[in-house]
């Protein structure tokens, strides 16, 4: 476990070298320090990890001491990593699941002009990830959670040549940094309150200063909680800060996995587990956790039934899975929580990097209604498609199937039957908008035969090696997807000892409910992918007259503009800044500032006129200046 510190140094070497290099390495050499890195990393990860598991240090959890970091007074905080079943878990997701989207990527970015630069941003980001869940204090968490941030920023604007990726980019950046603000102010009471930011005695000294009394919170816990959860909703893209996820699809579609599979999202599933006993001090904050879940998973399902774009799709079911996360958190299930965030890693990953083989076969078309029949052309990443969209219905026998299901189960079991309403009609979603990515990508009608070329320099749209611009499909092509296809079906049998940092769910002893709850998810599940089959491959003209409805027109409108969240955010916050911009960007501040600068330029263009280049006047103004000083020693 000594060797714990080499999981973050060596992606952040690898990010340095590149940085350094600044393009001057060859493709070949960026892979191999960009993929290489992480791999070390990965590596070093199942070194730490069986040693952990081979012999679990006193009281769970293993502490290295690397130095102190700074000294301010009485705050003394050190730079110290933290390794426990809940870092362990992460730290092998983002390590591992990132190493092979890394692998992906040494393919897929073949031929980019800035292959070594969108290593190093890669590199970088998982270097900050892992900041962030081995800090052992709040602030070190927060030093990670500002790297992630600064990292996605890059990545999701990684093709900045066009400005709707620069802008896709900057609104990823403002919206996570709106949470960050109200994290960042909730530390500043903890400190202020308890005097450290350490997590664990934090978890020590909190609950001694707010008891919960008759079931209510103390209102500084409360206030607390809620600052943190403000932080957790903006990075996992939860309501009300979810707007930026959609558009973060502007970045390469590696980029789509890492962060929306692994890494980013997930930070606020993790926060909220980390300081859950923070979160157990406010009931209050927990009912927050869970309704805000429950809320983005149904919301985001209707949205996604109205998408097109097949990354937006994988985006808005991304935005639903972290939605589960937090209704089981809010109900005290923490432990399924982050179980579900292992296994949604495994199949995100897998369904964001096949979307990936697929938008390259199609020259870079991502509109599913431009595809069809690919299920014949590339067979092997259809496989891969789909047994990552059964696990994401939680299909039997599949990764999602053992921890979503369990999520529900636990709803249930702890009496919140609204919340068990709300993931069990999100299974149904889930179901439907999954399938008929599905059906409509890999099933019907060849639609692209009759497409012209939209994107990029293709004469033609086709299929196979001759059209390929990245050439026959490569190791670095299958590994990855068929590692994670493999985890898609297994990873739910992966168990770790999270009972060792996490409480179990609040269920009374020897309640398990009536037989068919542990049955109806499957059902539900079921259901909406005959649903789907039925919609959009058996009788594909019934959501085609209903697009044109009456009243379901402007339903399906309001769905795919995600709810109008962008176009209510623009009107409250954009406009009304950019106006009072426009209003006082002369105001009287600013014209005695502009004083500073207006009278340096006249002074500089009075002394400028004694330089003229005349000889008279240059003998004239010495002359005047002796007599000047002759008049000045006379005087004196």
């Amino acid at each position: 476990m000594n060797l714990l510190f080499l999981t973050f140094l060596a992606p952040l070497l690898g990010f340095l070298i590149l940085a350094f290099a600044r393009g001057r390495i060859s493709e070949n050499a960026a892979a191999v320090v960009g993929v290489g890195s992480v791999g070390i990393s990965a590596l070093t990860t199942a070194i730490v990890g069986w040693d952990f598991l081979h012999h679990m240090p006193e009281g769970g959890a293993y502490t290295q001491h690397l130095w102190q970091w700074m000294s301010v007074g009485q705050f003394t905080p050190s730079f110290a990593l933290r390794l426990d079943a809940l870092s362990l878990t992460m730290l092998g997701v983002i390590t591992g699941v990132g190493f092979f989207i890394h692998l992906f990527a040494s393919w897929y970015m073949r031929g980019d002009e800035g292959y070594g630069r969108f290593f190093s941003y890669m590199n970088l980001f998982v270097a900050s990830m892992l900041f962030l869940v081995l800090g052992d204090n709040l602030l070190f968490l927060y030093f990670g959670w500002e790297g992630v941030g600064l990292a996605s920023y890059l990545l999701i604007g990684f093709w900045y040549q066009d400005p709707a990726n620069g802008a896709a980019a900057r609104k990823a950046f403002v919206i996570t940094r709106v949470g960050d603000t109200f994290m960042a102010i909730g530390l500043f009471i903890l400190y202020r309150e308890f005097g450290t930011l350490n997590i664990q005695e934090l978890a020590t000294l909190a609950p001694a200063a707010w008891p919960v009394v008759n079931g209510v919170g103390a209102t500084g816990a409360t206030v607390v909680a809620l600052l943190l959860l403000g932080g957790a909703v903006g990075k996992s893209a939860q309501l009300p800060l979810q707007t930026w996820l959609p558009d973060a699809m502007a970045g390469p579609t590696p980029v789509s996995a890492l962060i929306h599979a692994a890494t980013m999202v997930t930070a606020g599933v993790y926060l909220i587990a980390r300081t859950h006993a923070l979160f157990e001090l406010s009931p209050f904050a927990l009912q927050c956790v869970g309704a805000i879940g429950a809320i983005t998973l149904l919301m985001a399902g209707f949205i996604a039934l109205m998408q097109t774009d097949i990354k937006k799709i994988l985006a808005y079911s991304t935005m639903s899975q972290i939605g589960y996360m937090f209704l089981a958190e809010g109900v005290g299930a923490y432990q399924p929580a982050v179980f579900h965030l292992m296994t949604h890693a495994f199949f995100k990953a897998l369904l964001f990097l096949s979307s990936g083989s697929v938008i390259l076969a199609m020259h870079h078309e991502q509109d599913i209604f431009k595809m069809g029949g690919l299920r014949k052309h590339i067979p092997f990443v259809f496989a891969c498609m789909l047994i990552g969209t059964l696990a994401l219905t939680a299909f039997p026998f599949t990764s999602g199937f053992y921890s979503k299901d369990e999520i529900l189960h636990q709803a249930y079991l702890t009496g919140h039957h609204e919340l068990w309403l709300a993931g069990l009609f999100g299974a149904f979603l889930t179901s439907v908008y999954s399938f008929r990515l599905i059906f409509i990508t890999f099933f019907g009608p060849e639609r692209w035969r009759s497409q012209p070329a939209t994107h990029g320099h293709d004469e033609h749209h086709g299929l196979g090696p001759k059209d390929d611009p990245h050439g026959a499909h490569t190791l670095d092509h299958h590994i990855p997807l068929g590692v994670l296809l493999l985890l898609a079906i297994v990873g739910g049998f992966i168990h770790l000892p999270l009972g060792s940092v996490l409480p179990e769910a609040h269920i009374p002893e020897g309640d398990h409910g009536p037989a068919w709850i542990a049955y109806l998810p499957v059902l539900v599940s079921l259901l909406g992918i005959l649903v789907s089959w039925f919609l959009f491959l058996k009788k594909p003209g019934i959501p085609a007259a209903l697009k044109n409805g009456a009243l379901t027109k402007y339903i399906g409108q309001f769905w795919k503009s995600a709810f109008g969240f962008d176009w209510l955010y623009d009107r409250l916050f954009v406009r009304p800044f950019v106006w009072a911009a426009n209003i006082n960007k002369n105001d009287i501040v600013d014209w005695f500032i502009g004083l500073i600068p207006a009278s340096l330029t006249g002074a500089n263009g009075l002394l400028a006129l004694t330089q003229n280049g005349k000889l008279r006047w240059y003998a004239l103004v010495a002359g005047a200046g002796a007599c000047a000083l002759l008049a000045a020693v006379a005087l004196h």
